[in-house]
Parts: C-alpha cells; structure tokens; sequence
C-alpha cells in the first residue's frame, strides 16, 4: 500500500510523516509538496504537488492508494484548492482520502468551518472510499502567546469563559497515523478534541503557576484584542479572524466532551501543563 501525505512540510505534516515511518516503510510513503526542496530531510519519497497548479496533482498521485489530505493554510482559498486535489485522486485511481477537517464542523459557527463543511461534501460525493479526522482547536494556537505574555505580564483574548477543549498538534498527527495504518475506519467521522476543557484564565493560571509571576488573564472586546494582535505584527484579516474565533469560543465552538482523539491514539492526550512547559522552554 502506498500512502500520500500533502502539505508533509507543514508542522502537522512533518509529524505525521514521521509517525508513518514508525509504523511502514518508509518506502511506502510518499510526502506531496509545494516545495520539494524543503522536503530533502524527511527521509520519503517527495513529489512536487501544487494545490493552485492542478497539473502537478494527477501525476503526484499515481500509484498512490490512501490520500492524507491535510487542510490548506490559505483561508478563502481552500475549497478551490481541494477541489482540485480531490478530483486528481479520482482521476489517478486513488482509493482511500483521509481529511483534516474541523470540530463539529457541520454545526460550528467558526468562520473556517465554511470550507471545511465544502471539503467535506466534495469528498463524500467523490465516490472515494473516506475517513474525516475533524480536528480541534491545537492547544499551540493559544501557547504559541505564551513568551508574549509572560514578557507583557498578563495573557490577553476575547474568549470569555469558553471552556477550550484542545489537543497539542502531535495528538491529531498521532490520530492521523492511527487511521492510516490500522483498523476499519471507513465512512467514518472522527470528533477530534482534548481529553480536558480549560479556559483562558486557567491557562494563565498554568503560566503564572510554572514562571513563579502573577499573569491575569485580561478578557477584552473583540475589536480591542484584533488591534493589539495587529500591533504585534499580524495582518489585520488575520487578526480580525482571530479575535472572532475567541469569540465564538466564549460561546462554546472550542468545547466538545467527546474521547474520539484519546480513543484512536490510545493515549490521554497531552496535558495543558505540559503544552505550557514546552512554550516557556
């Protein structure tokens, strides 16, 4: 069986891509990109894929079996681009498609569930036989502010008293794996979320518990935290979805109670605590 990954460069896909080599040959991998030479150290066959260059994907996908599909990062842009990979996969004689795709993302009220509920309705029209890993929020969207505000001295965002339900990025890379090396997951539909719900003000709670100083959480209006995001450096598009999304997780679009993630990787999945030691690290 030949398996392909795309976006295998990105930061989920690089650890997928080495958690198939645990289980495979490495020679039965094979790593889809936009860049091949970024590629050179991932230790798999690379082919040079191009979402907006539909040209290049027919011919990336002969021989390929099982598509890991992993989610374009061009917001706006990404049902176009999985159109035109998932047409490929058809046209190469691919049997299987996996798809990252988003928590609830048939109900959820996040601005990037548009295109995934898309994705979604195009793969299971396709007549491909597939499995939609719909991932949560990554608890390193939130940690990735974590230095900031230890430097700044309080951990800024819009998301209330939301209850985040998050899972570190190598969680979701391992659930990924799990299905794409053992057992019968077809046409099904995975819940992907982390096995405990904290809320913003517990994550600084963490951050002020491992610096040994006092960082409050400080919740502010939406339009007040997008500017702040934009002051740091962030597109205002960028930011402007950001400060939204916290918003909606106020309301309860990061939550989900579900073990569907801790079940497929056999594991619990990783603790915020231990999120928040590796951003301070």
């Amino acid at each position: 069986m030949t398996l392909a990954v795309t976006g295998a460069t990105g930061q989920l896909g690089r650890l997928v891509i080495a958690g198939l080599k645990d289980k495979m040959d490495a020679g039965d991998i094979v790593a889809l990109v936009r860049s091949p030479e970024k590629a050179a150290d991932l230790g798999v066959a690379v082919r040079k894929a191009d979402y907006d260059a539909s040209e290049t994907l027919a011919p990336a996908l002969e021989g390929v079996d099982t598509l890991l599909l992993i989610s374009g990062s061009e917001i706006g842009q990404r049902t176009a681009q999985h159109r035109a990979v998932i047409d490929a996969a058809k046209a190469a004689g691919v049997q299987n498609i996996v798809y990252t795709s988003l928590l609830a993302a048939d109900t959820s009220p996040l601005s990037l569930a548009e295109e995934h509920r898309a994705t979604e309705a195009m793969i299971k029209a396709s007549g491909l036989t597939y499995t939609i890993l719909r991932n949560g929020w990554y608890t390193e969207n939130y940690t990735g502010s974590v230095p900031g505000a230890v430097q700044a001295g309080a951990f800024v965002g819009s998301a209330g008293d939301g209850r985040i339900s998050s899972a570190a990025r190598a969680d979701y890379a391992a659930a990924a794996v799990a299905v794409l090396t053992a057992g019968d997951h077809a046409g099904k539909t995975y819940e992907l979320a982390g096995d405990s719900a904290y809320t913003l003000a517990d994550l600084a709670a963490e951050i002020s518990a491992q610096t040994g100083k006092t960082i409050p959480y400080q919740n502010l209006p939406q339009d007040e935290y997008a500017k702040i995001l934009v002051s740091v450096g962030l597109p205002e598009g960028f930011a402007a979805a950001l400060a939204s999304f916290d918003v909606d997780a106020s309301q309860g679009a990061l939550f989900h109670d579900g073990k569907d993630l801790s079940t497929l990787i056999g594991r619990p999945t990783t603790p915020l605590s231990t999120a928040v030691s590796a951003a301070l690290a």
